[in-house]
């Protein structure tokens, strides 16, 4: 048999069911690994080991009388810590809610509680989620396990290291401008967002509301589709929320690729991206077409209108909603010897680090009297021909390709030096969210350094089904990507077992360095 972290949340699921596995088997496996790499990724800010522990024996319980606890039962995840979780810190990666315990729960992890899943901790992330690399938090950068010299990206970067490094088979995450997505592309896993209102947003630490959604993170596309699953589906608590009734995403994976028409987003190919990344996502579609899929080129002519166009909306929102950390009704409070507005201003002086700063001040500034219509409207209005350009396209193919990102994980510190560029790393992944789709990232390859490269796939709104259709027959065309060397060991020889495993899938057309 397979050791646990080897496994697949599906698989484990099962094992655990028949009782080949126990729960606080699976549970010690992965808090283990947890001992071992946390010191070096710094992936976590809160592990509940008790929790886990205690949340693994219930679980057994319930299975060993006979019940069925649900389709995660007994599966440790990891959470991204702007999920709010009761009785357990939260603290979106900011000194300003460092001591914050809710006393209510995220409806997302509500609902991974309810089919049997085993909450293993908090994950790192970019402070309140606004950046690319993971290196804003308060309690220090997350670490890429594919070489820990990098970042993993951001601002879901402690989730997707986490699944990366075999420290959890799966994991939630938040996507605003493509904060699922990118660190899955440089962390080497699957990494979905889904259509804006499929996941509940009642109990996620809000970004910028209008853009914020809730997805899963995994090694593969079937553990991605097993926690859409669980998570999506109606909230009366959230308004923005969709009582769909096309769910059932895990039916999609068993068809394949043929008659699928995808299109490849040619402005994403133009100057600005890595000529290694451009060939890794050309030879994914070429496996796409090998399989029946019909892969045409298409225009959008949006591209240099969605980073000013996100930024400016994205802060405003931020500006707001970040309003309500003031330092009274919870979370971090400075001293109040010089009266309230002095107490005001040290609390978000101290609590809030630079890059939330900025944003707070980009976004007070564009909804500011005289500069609202020339920054804040005409940035609605662009959005508003980015949502007609998707549409257009999309009426004519049921997907898109691109890359994730121009590039593959940037080494630790780079992007703190010029933040326009780590914005501008955004390129391929916020006109997604602008427009409210559903998008998947998948390994697609290895770099000249050994860094993952991603491929992204855009669907119409409501199509997640065909996203995870196509992800899985490029899957069952090309295998399992492999774990990181961290996950698999440090030594040369493991890192020598990837570079072969890589070099055989090379050879039978699969995915290549």
């Amino acid at each position: 048999m397979k050791e646990i972290r080897e496994m697949t949340a599906a698989e484990l699921a099962g094992r655990i069911k028949k009782g080949e596995v126990r729960a606080e088997e699976a549970a010690a496996a992965y808090l283990e690994q947890m001992r071992v790499l946390e010191p070096e990724l710094n992936s976590f800010i809160t592990v509940d080991e008790a929790g886990a522990y205690a949340q693994a024996g219930r679980m057994q319980e319930r299975l060993d009388q006979g019940e069925d606890p649900g389709p995660l039962a007994g599966v440790p995840i990891a959470v991204k810590d702007n999920l709010c979780t009761k009785g357990l810190r939260t603290t979106c990666a900011s000194r300003i809610l460092d001591d914050f315990t809710p006393f209510y729960e995220a409806a997302a992890v509500e609902k991974l509680r309810a089919a049997g899943a085993v909450i293993l901790g908090k994950t790192n992330m970019d402070e309140f989620a606004m950046g690319s690399t993971s290196e804003t938090s308060a309690f220090g950068p997350v670490k890429n396990p594919w070489n820990t010299a990098h970042v993993p990206g951001g601002s879901s970067g402690g989730s997707c290291a986490a699944v990366a490094a075999a420290e959890a088979p799966c994991a939630l995450g938040s996507d605003t401008g493509g904060s699922i997505r990118q660190p899955s592309s440089y962390c080497g896993v699957v990494g979905l967002k889904p259509t804006y209102g499929t996941v509940s947003r009642w109990g996620l630490v809000a970004y910028a509301s209008s853009l914020d959604q809730i997805g899963p993170i995994a090694r593969n596309t079937e553990d991605c589709a097993l926690l859409l699953d669980v998570i999506a589906g109606g909230d009366r608590r959230d308004s923005t929320c969709l009582d769909r009734k096309d769910l059932g995403f895990s039916s999609f994976l068993k068809q394949d690729a043929r008659g699928l028409k995808i299109g490849i987003v040619e402005d994403y190919f133009d100057e600005g991206l890595d000529p290694e990344v451009a060939a890794a996502v050309g030879r994914a579609a070429k496996v796409w077409s090998s399989q029946g899929a019909i892969v045409e080129r298409v225009k959008l002519d949006l591209v240099g209108y969605a980073i000013p166009s996100y930024y400016t909306i994205a802060c405003a929102e931020a500006s707001s909603n970040l309003a309500r950390f003031d330092g009274v009704k919870y979370g971090y409070r400075a001293g109040a010897e010089a009266g309230l507005h002095a107490m005001y201003r040290r609390t978000r002086s101290e609590g809030f680090g630079a890059e939330v700063k900025r944003r707070i001040i980009l976004g007070s500034f564009v909804l500011s009297s005289g500069y609202y219509e020339a920054y804040y409207e005409k940035a609605l209005r662009v959005k508003a021909r980015i949502v007609r350009a998707f549409d257009e396209a999309l009426s004519r193919f049921d997907l898109l390709l691109g890359p994730v990102a121009p590039t593959t994980a940037p080494v630790l510190g780079e992007s703190g030096e010029d933040p326009l560029q780590m914005y501008l790393g955004d390129i391929y992944t916020v006109s997604v969210n602008l427009a409210g789709l559903p998008a998947i990232s998948l390994p697609c390859g290895l770099d000249s350094k050994g860094l993952p490269i991603g491929v992204q796939l855009i669907g119409a709104r409501f199509a997640e089904g065909k996203l995870l259709q196509a992800a899985a027959a490029y899957e069952a065309a090309c295998g399992g990507f492999p774990l990181s060397p961290l996950a698999a060991g440090k030594a040369a020889g493991a890192e020598r077992k990837t570079e072969r495993k890589m070099e055989a899938e090379t050879e039978k057309g699969g995915r290549t360095v």
